[in-house]
């Protein structure tokens, strides 16, 4: 009842403010946040701590107060989507080289959109569908409350976006191979099994990757395409699009997890304020026999995927 009253009677009503409204808000949380309320500040500072070394505690709190800044933004951009109508989202957010996936389009070819939580991925979710040709489709896992699953999935998909739940998104899959669809992955969360993972260095740390975008692409033969969000100014978003494989039975096991993992970390070492530093990125402990587990699947992989 609680989660109803607040949608209805003061998230969704402003949500039709306009954004230079909205940023007023940023600007106020913003201040609590550097001064009141420091939201996860001790796992910021020790995520910036250990994926930059190098930096002096003074730059590490200005990285620290301009991720912040971003953060405010990004939650008032992510009211706004709830009612943003496609005009002004058409406006705000668009695509680079949008022909690099007309043409796979062309050629009758599924993708793999992969990245991570950098810039305004929501906005993103909400525009993919009319951004492009392919079918849009999103993998997610159910929010804990049923009733915000619910009305953040509603409007995530009123522009055509379909979104998978992550326990049977295969079959989701098979039942839209009647045309080219493009499917939306953010790989940069931390993986639930660290055996199951992909492990390799990612900002100075031994880092357990999800392997979900590169076994998608053998297991269905979609081309892999990385993807970043460039922040032109406030409330303005540029999409880059690169191919990394247009044919994935031609890569080998890890190829195409270490390219999009160091793409995505090249623009975070770039411009590190707008990557998503409040997520507790590196709690999965390395594995004992790390060696070991890597050789097995790599024998696992090849045996699913090399040896048919």
């Amino acid at each position: 009842m609680a989660a109803k009253l607040a949608y209805y009677l003061f998230i969704l009503p402003i949500s039709y403010l306009p954004l230079r409204v909205l940023y007023l808000f940023s600007d106020s949380l913003f201040l609590l946040l550097i001064s009141v309320i420091p939201y996860r500040n001790k796992v910021i500072e020790a995520n910036l701590q250990k994926s930059f070394p190098e930096k002096s505690s003074k730059e590490l709190k200005r990285l620290k107060r301009k991720f912040y800044r971003h953060f405010c933004d990004l939650l008032a951009e992510g009211i706004k989507n709830l009612t943003i109508s496609k005009k002004e989202l058409k406006y705000r957010f668009t695509v680079k080289n949008p022909e690099l996936l007309e043409d796979l389009y062309k050629k009758n070819k599924s993708v793999v959109l992969v990245s991570g939580h950098y810039n305004n991925w929501e906005w993103l979710i909400t525009a993919q569908n009319f951004l492009f040709s392919h079918q849009a489709m999103g993998i997610g896992m159910p929010m804990t409350s049923k009733f915000w699953d619910r009305k953040i999935n509603e409007r995530r998909t009123r522009f055509g976006m379909k979104v998978m739940h992550a326990k049977n998104f295969k079959a989701e899959i098979k039942a839209n191979l009647h045309a080219p669809i493009a499917i939306l992955t953010l790989a940069d969360q931390s993986p639930g099994n660290s055996r199951k993972s992909y492990w390799m260095n990612f900002l100075n740390q031994k880092t357990a990757v999800l392997f979900g975008a590169e076994q998608m692409a053998h297991e269905f033969d979609f081309s892999v395409v990385f993807f970043i969000l460039h922040k032109v100014k406030r409330g303005h978003y540029q999409m880059e699009l690169k191919i990394i494989s247009e044919e994935p039975h031609e890569c080998i096991w890890g190829e195409i997890t270490e390219q999009h993992v160091q793409l995505l970390e090249k623009e975070i070492i770039k411009e590190p304020s707008f990557w998503l530093w409040s997520h507790n990125r590196w709690k999965r402990e390395i594995p004992h026999d790390l060696l070991q587990l890597k050789d097995e699947q790599h024998v696992k992989f090849n045996r699913t995927f090399k040896n048919k």
